[in-house]
């Protein structure tokens, strides 16, 4: 079977370049830099069927150089899969504070990029009645503190993917959405780009809100990163089978969730009062930041002298 993985370099999308290459399937991995370390380290660890394609899926013209070339690779072939599996997380914090550049950013890789993809390779995939496959985010599933940006753009990719399985069903191919819990992966960033956030998100302020939120509570919210990296898991394979079920399976579900909470927090969101989602994910999540914004803060009040 021949599918299209799109952001192998790393993480999640290197992991399953790996797995569905060791399965046997010829494998058209999608990265960022084709002539980076984590390309050249895929190419080593897989078999010579995998073939790397050069792929910024903001960028058009590398969307059309990809489709000529895996078309060409086919030869008559359609093309049994496309899994959208590139994402960034840009900064988590208050939705107030993030940079509107975040906003856009996040669209532009975990929406546009993967609507602008589906489109080009469509034909290839209605060719073969194949499957579409989307990684979007639990927090793409219910809304998590800290996650505005990264929410939004996975829950308008998760609705493009829902809209998908309803129109592409005619033409025989079958939509799944992957929704993975906090798995250990490169998308939390680095302790440099964790210090580069606050300088940032400062720069961007105007004095009102800088005043309010203070600028220590800025400085800490960099701090959540570390957090979710130690709470992540760093076992991978419930995400890899679950990928590889809708791939294979003759009825695949609409949906997985695959990793810790990925399936409970959605389950609560939708069936729960909202108050009591609210206090959950604010304690789940909101706790990350253990300070308050200046403004919430108790007055202090000076000690009194006594003579």
């Amino acid at each position: 079977m021949i599918t299209k993985n799109i952001g192998c370099d790393s993480g999640l999308g290197y992991a399953l370049a790996k797995h569905l290459d060791q399965l046997g399937f010829q494998v058209f991995a999608g990265v960022l830099n084709k002539k980076g370390e984590g390309a050249d380290e895929l190419r080593n660890a897989c078999s010579p069927r995998l073939l790397l394609i050069q792929l910024d899926i903001t960028s058009c013209e590398e969307a059309k150089k990809a489709y000529i070339e895996v078309k060409s690779s086919l030869k008559d072939s359609g093309l049994w899969g496309i899994i959208h599996n590139a994402g960034v997380l840009g900064y988590v914090g208050d939705g107030e504070l993030l940079p509107l550049g975040v906003y856009k950013t996040c669209m532009d890789v975990n929406f546009f990029g993967a609507v602008r993809i589906s489109k080009t390779f469509f034909p290839l995939l209605r060719k073969a009645k194949g499957r579409l496959i989307s990684i979007s985010s639990m927090a793409g599933h219910a809304p998590l503190p800290g996650f505005a940006a990264y929410g939004a753009s996975k829950a308008a990719l998760s609705m493009f993917s829902a809209v998908m399985r309803q129109e592409l069903s005619k033409w025989g191919v079958k939509v799944s959405a992957i929704y993975p819990g906090g798995f250990r992966t490169g998308i939390y960033g680095s302790q440099e780009s964790w210090s580069n956030q606050d300088g940032k998100i400062l720069y961007n302020l105007v004095d009102d809100v800088k005043e309010d939120y203070g600028e220590d509570y800025i400085r800490t919210m960099k701090e959540c990163y570390k957090l979710m990296l130690s709470d992540a898991s760093p076992d991978l394979s419930p995400f890899l089978y679950d990928v590889a079920h809708a791939l294979l399976a003759t009825k695949p579900h609409n949906t997985y969730t695959p990793g810790r909470c990925a399936y409970i927090i959605p389950c609560i969101f939708r069936y729960f009062p909202v108050w009591m989602y609210d206090g959950l994910a604010r304690k789940l999540f909101g706790s990350y930041n253990m300070l308050s914004p200046r403004a919430l803060r108790p007055l202090q009040t000076p000690n009194k002298k006594h003579n």
